[in-house]
C-alpha cells in the first residue's frame, strides 16, 4: 500500500512539473527589422566578346606553309594571314592554261578555215565550245589556288592566333579571330522561365573571378528572338563601358536588376513562419501577417506589415501564440542585404 501510494505521489507531482512547465512564458531570441539595400535580379552566366569580330578559317583542306601575321596587328579587307600548300594547286593551273592556250589557238585557226569555206560550221561550233570547256577549268584551278590562301574577311586586329606552320588545317578550324578591341560586350544565357522579365535598357552587375571582390556594370541591349530548345534558354547581350577591366574570353556571372530598394525593410530568414511573423510589444508578442519581397540567404524584404525598428522573434516555437508572454534571450540575428 505504501508503495502505491508513493508511485501515485511521483506521478501526480510530474503532472504538476508539466503543467507548470507547460504555462511558462517562451524564451525567445529577437531580432530588430532594419533599412537596407534589396535587389531583385536574373542569374546569368556569360563570357566577354568584341562587338565586332570574326572567326577566320580555310576555305579547303590544306597543310599550313607560312602564318603572315602575328596577334595584335591590324589587317585590312583581303589581306593573306595564312598561305596553304599551293604546289599541286599551280601545277594545275599551268596544265589548265596550256590547255585554254592551245584551245583559244585551236579557235582562231578554226574560225580562218571557216571565213574561208575550207572548213565546215560544226567544226567552229566543236572548237567554241572546247575553248569554253578549257578557259572554265582554268577559272577553277585559278579558285582553287586562291583558296589556299587564307584572307581576311574585314578590317580589325588580329586578336587571337591559333595556327601554326606544317598543320593540316581544315575547313570547321577557326585559325584567327578578328576584329576590334573595343567595345566589349557579354554574350549570356538567360532561363526561358525568366527571360519575359528582361528588357533592353535595364542594369546589369557582373562579377569575374579575375576581379574578386569587383561588381561591375553593364546594360541589356539585345535579346535574340527564337531560343535555344534544347538549353531552354535565350541569349542576351549585354554592352560593357569602354573603361571596363574585363578581357576579351572572360567568364562572369550576372545580375540583371528588376528591381532594386536602398532602403528597404530587412529582417533575417529565421524570423518568418509561413507568411508571418511575431512582434515583441513589451513582454507580449502578436502574430503579424506580412508581404514578403526579395529572399535573400542572410535577410528578407518585407513589403508590408513592418516597419524598421520592430523587434521580431528569431525561430518562433510551434506552441507561440498571438498574445502570449515570452521572456528574452541575450543575444540575436542582424540581417544583412537582401538579394535574389
Amino acid at each position: 500500500m505504501r508503495r502505491r501510494l508513493l508511485i501515485l505521489s511521483l506521478l501526480v507531482s510530474a503532472v504538476g512539473a508539466a503543467a507548470f512547465w507547460w504555462t511558462l512564458p517562451p524564451t525567445v531570441a529577437i531580432a530588430v527589422a532594419t533599412r537596407g539595400p534589396a535587389l531583385e535580379a536574373i542569374y546569368a552566366t556569360g563570357n566577354v566578346e568584341p562587338v565586332q569580330w570574326a572567326r577566320v578559317g580555310p576555305a579547303i583542306r590544306g597543310r599550313v606553309m607560312r602564318v603572315l601575321v602575328e596577334e595584335g596587328d591590324r589587317v585590312t579587307t583581303g589581306q593573306p594571314l595564312v598561305q596553304l600548300d599551293d604546289r599541286e594547286a599551280a601545277a594545275r593551273v599551268a596544265e589548265a592554261e596550256a590547255r585554254a592556250a592551245f584551245a583559244q589557238e585551236d579557235l582562231q585557226r578554226i574560225r580562218t578555215l571557216v571565213a574561208r569555206d575550207i572548213a565546215a560550221r560544226a567544226q567552229l561550233d566543236r572548237a567554241e565550245s572546247e575553248a569554253r570547256a578549257a578557259r572554265a577549268l582554268l577559272d577553277a584551278s585559278l579558285r582553287r589556288l586562291d583558296d589556299l590562301v587564307v584572307r581576311a574577311h574585314a578590317d580589325g586586329t588580329v586578336l587571337r592566333r591559333d595556327v601554326e606552320p606544317g598543320q593540316i588545317a581544315d575547313v570547321p578550324d577557326a585559325l584567327f579571330w578578328v576584329g576590334e578591341p573595343r567595345p566589349l560586350r557579354i554574350n549570356a544565357e538567360v532561363d526561358e522561365e525568366d527571360i519575359a522579365r528582361v528588357s533592353v535598357g535595364q542594369r546589369v552587375l557582373l562579377r569575374a573571378d579575375a576581379f574578386p571582390g569587383r561588381v561591375l556594370p553593364a546594360t541589356v541591349t539585345q535579346i535574340t528572338p527564337k531560343g535555344d530548345t534544347t538549353r531552354k534558354s535565350y541569349r542576351v547581350r549585354m554592352a560593357l563601358p569602354d573603361d571596363t577591366p574585363l578581357h576579351i574570353g572572360m567568364s562572369v556571372e550576372a545580375n540583371i536588376v528588376l528591381r532594386e530598394e536602398t532602403t528597404a525593410t530587412l529582417i533575417p530568414p529565421a524570423a518568418l513562419r509561413d507568411g508571418h511573423v511575431f512582434v515583441i510589444e513589451k513582454e507580449l508578442v502578436r502574430r503579424r501577417p506580412v508581404t514578403i519581397g526579395v529572399q535573400g540567404a542572410r535577410a528578407v524584404e518585407i513589403r508590408d506589415g513592418l516597419s524598421p525598428g520592430d523587434s521580431v522573434v528569431l525561430d518562433p516555437p510551434a506552441r507561440l501564440a498571438d498574445g502570449q508572454h515570452v521572456r528574452l534571450r541575450a543575444g540575436g540575428a542582424v540581417a544583412g542585404p537582401a538579394q535574389r
